[in-house]
């Protein structure tokens, strides 16, 4: 019998979302987690300061994650500020600015983030990255460091297929080595998995801080 999934928390301060892997859900757990909060009463917006894989429209070049996050928002931000950093091949950020001869720094995307939370102030932020915890920004840096360097809490997107403990506890480990709280685990269950139950049981068992299936 599969486990009974309840309901969503409804969340408030400032998160850092990062997966096991690119392609696990992070922006389908964020809209959740914003509908939810919503749902509560609560002010809520995403952001997704660095996106690499985007459809050019009538109004810019657009990626599909940000756009998720802005239609489950209570807080109605511009493209721009949600998504401030966009590439067009959806390949690994630092690659995809290489082709487009720019550069990503941390600092840049520190100052995005940091101006929109103050000019935007809100129960629930969540700030979803890209990929998983280590993606490359440039030579020196890491999308991780964004975290680190705001001192976000963190929750983590595990897309539940084989090899996802691994990948879990090896990230989870990370982020605390970063010095960074560990906030809880968000286990999407998006396809059929042998002894899925029993993979749930052993990540419950093993990662720190709050557990939600979805």
């Amino acid at each position: 019998m599969t486990e009974q999934k309840p309901p969503l928390p409804a969340l408030k301060g400032i998160f850092f979302v990062t997966g096991t892997d690119t392609e696990v859900g992070k922006t389908w757990v964020s809209c959740r987690l914003l509908e939810r909060a919503r749902e509560a009463g609560l002010s809520c917006y995403g952001l997704k300061p660095v996106a690499a894989g985007c459809e050019e429209t009538a109004e810019g070049w657009r990626n599909d994650d940000a756009l998720q996050l802005m239609a489950a928002s209570s807080v109605k931000l511009p493209y721009d500020t949600v998504n401030p950093v966009a590439f067009k091949a959806p390949v690994a950020p630092h690659i995809a600015a290489q082709q487009e001869g720019k550069v990503i720094t941390l600092a840049r995307l520190v100052g995005y983030v940091r101006g929109a939370l103050s000019a935007h102030p809100a129960d629930l932020v969540l700030i979803e990255g890209a990929g998983g915890w280590r993606v490359p920004l440039n030579d020196r840096e890491m999308l991780s460091a964004l975290a680190k360097e705001l001192e976000l809490p963190v929750i983590q997107v595990v897309g539940m297929k084989l090899g996802c403990i691994s990948h879990a506890l090896l990230t989870a480990d990370a982020i605390q080595k970063d010095g960074l709280r560990y906030a809880g685990t968000m286990a999407n269950c998006f396809g059929e998995m042998e002894v899925q139950e029993e993979n749930l049981l052993t990540l419950r068992q093993h990662l720190p801080g709050a557990f939600a299936i979805l």
